[in-house]
């Protein structure tokens, strides 16, 4: 019988899949984010994936898209018709979600920080500020009515490692991680000191800067693929949900029944 709900975040890096039974998130699958995999790849990735964890294809009714890379849109929007039966909720302009944009383009505002902010406002209402670390870090403002404000885009922590390494021949890649101190004892803990602390303090001083405009009683959630790396931290962050865009997702596919 198909009753539950595929959800599907594309971002830069990595594509996160989610399988929803009513409101409760059954399984989730990270696939690598390549613009070039047709329909039938894809297909055969997600049927590996659901057989590995003992579902069957069968059981999806709905799908809910959410793509910052815009050949993959389509590409699973043919999928889920050829493979699961069904159009996809594909989030985009025109799309209902709740939430009012303020941007002076909506159109140039990424699905997945709309997908999060409906999800973010759901659980913890507003004002509200969301770091969702990625490819990039975003950092988006909702006020008390639930009214999407804008936000920040810095370099995400992998992308601005991977071109540190690259452009210093002799600096050895390394894995991310929270030193015990800001002075290294060797290259790697150098680099692991300058980049933590590095990317602390700006995550604390965006955040910051939003809370002086947005009020004191601003909560932040952190989400994202390396939001656990930071989202210890309770002097900048109340709450980490690594599930938000998924649910999001999901919140949507109600709102557009």
């Amino acid at each position: 019988m198909s009753t539950h709900l595929l959800a599907i975040d594309v971002g830069n890096t990595e594509t996160v899949i989610g399988l929803f039974g009513g409101e409760k998130k059954e399984a989730s699958w990270r696939l690598g984010s390549v613009a070039r995999r047709t329909s039938d790849e894809l297909a055969i990735l997600i049927e590996g994936l659901f057989r590995l964890s003992g579902f069957e294809m069968s059981i999806v009714g709905r799908v809910a898209i959410s793509s910052v890379v815009p050949p993959l849109g389509p590409t699973l929007e043919e999928m889920s018709i050829r493979h699961f039966g069904v159009a996809p909720l594909l989030v985009g302009p025109g799309t209902r979600t709740g939430i009012v944009i303020k941007y002076d383009n909506p159109h140039e505002v990424g699905a997945d920080r709309i997908v999060n902010a409906v999800a973010g406002f759901h659980f913890y209402g507003g004002p509200l500020i969301i770091a969702d670390f990625g490819t990039a870090i975003t950092f988006d403002a909702i006020s008390a009515a639930g009214e999407y404000l804008g936000g920040a885009i810095s370099p995400g922590f992998g992308v601005a490692l991977e071109a540190l390494v690259e452009r210093a021949a002799r600096l050895p890649r390394i894995e991310p991680s929270a030193p015990s101190s800001v002075i290294g004892k060797n290259t790697v803990n150098s680099i692991q000191a300058g980049m933590f602390f590095g990317y602390k303090g700006l995550i604390k001083g965006i955040v910051g800067r939003m809370k002086l405009e947005l009020g004191d009683i601003t909560q932040v959630v952190a989400t994202g693929g390396q939001s656990l790396l930071f989202s210890g931290d309770e002097e900048i962050f109340d709450h980490t949900n690594p599930d938000l865009t998924l649910i999001g997702l999901r919140l949507i596919a109600e709102r557009n029944p």
